[in-house]
């Protein structure tokens, strides 16, 4: 789809929407940068292979070709979760992503990634784990204090069950292909690795952007089945101190781990693309990482 370009006075509005300010002691997610400097990355044939930053997911998403739907998915017995649905533009069935979201729940900014996923040939589906546990406003967001307290009171045992059923029901789709991804950032991105440690039948991939394992899943890991990719920020020694024993025991179980660390990028890099307080590095780390994260799925899922 050719570029657009879209009025500053919109972009203004839409970075008014988009942006949260995040507490530094809970996450470093927070992006600043000017209209004119989104602008640009609007008008930038790479941007449209990316996934859009907080700054211009707004605008990104209003402009969107492909066909997205909310869709509210039964995960149990007795609960199930609201998920946006991307699908991409193509004459095959396609695999499955499933998108993890963050701390702060399912986002403008998760939908944004979704429906690049979306672009990149696969079908997408963000669930909001948090259904149910905190009110939304703008539509899709929760404010930054509801979403991490709500967040702390799941139980992830739950958690691996719905995103299982969010992967069966994915495939269950008649333009879908018998095979799912999962990525996930921050919280999201833990969660993922930790699905690869339940490897559900259908699962055949998971991408993990700056998810730390705890010590406890370290001894989890024989039960990994599928290739894992980790994506890492370089200022993030919070959760790069956690990739050696990771590593290693990745390694010393014949476990597909592959692992990378961005130089100079900070935690939460694929949203915060536009941080020029880091000189670059986070628009840097991204496309780097983006492409990676689609060979990935492509290699490992088909295409």
């Amino acid at each position: 789809m050719p570029a657009r370009v879209i009025p500053l006075l919109a972009i203004v509005a839409a970075f008014a929407c988009t942006v949260q300010r995040v507490d530094p002691k809970e996450h470093d997610h927070g992006a600043s940068g000017s209209a004119s400097g989104t602008l640009g990355t609007l008008q930038s044939g790479q941007a449209r292979t990316l996934p859009a930053g907080a700054n211009d997911v707004r605008a990104r998403l209003d402009a969107s070709p492909r066909h997205g739907e909310w869709a509210m998915i039964k995960t149990g017995p007795t609960d199930s979760v609201k998920a946006w649905v991307v699908y991409p533009q193509r004459s095959t069935n396609a695999p499955v992503v499933v998108v993890i979201h963050e701390i702060f729940g399912l986002s403008t900014w998760v939908r944004g990634v979704a429906d690049q996923l979306a672009a990149d040939g696969f079908i997408a589906i963000a669930p909001d784990l948090l259904t149910g546990k905190v009110e939304y406003v703008q539509g899709d967001t929760a404010t930054q204090q509801a979403a991490t307290t709500a967040i702390r009171t799941l139980d992830m045992a739950d958690v691996q069950r719905q995103l299982t059923a969010v992967g069966t029901w994915g495939m269950a789709r008649p333009a879908a292909a018998k095979k799912y991804g999962v990525v996930g950032f921050c919280w999201g991105g833990s969660r993922s690795f930790q699905h690869a440690i339940q490897s559900p039948t259908g699962l055949g991939a998971s991408v993990v952007y700056y998810g730390p394992l705890t010590p406890d899943d370290i001894p989890k890991l024989g039960q990994v089945k599928v290739p894992v990719l980790g994506l890492y920020g370089g200022n993030d020694q919070r959760v790069n101190a956690t990739i050696p024993a990771t590593d290693s025991a990745m390694k010393s179980l014949s476990k597909t781990y592959e692992s990378h660390v961005f130089e100079g990028a900070g935690h939460g890099f694929l949203r915060a693309q536009q941080d020029t307080a880091r000189g670059g590095a986070n628009l840097k780390a991204t496309e780097q990482a983006w492409p990676l994260t689609i060979g990935w799925f492509k290699k490992h899922l088909g295409a």
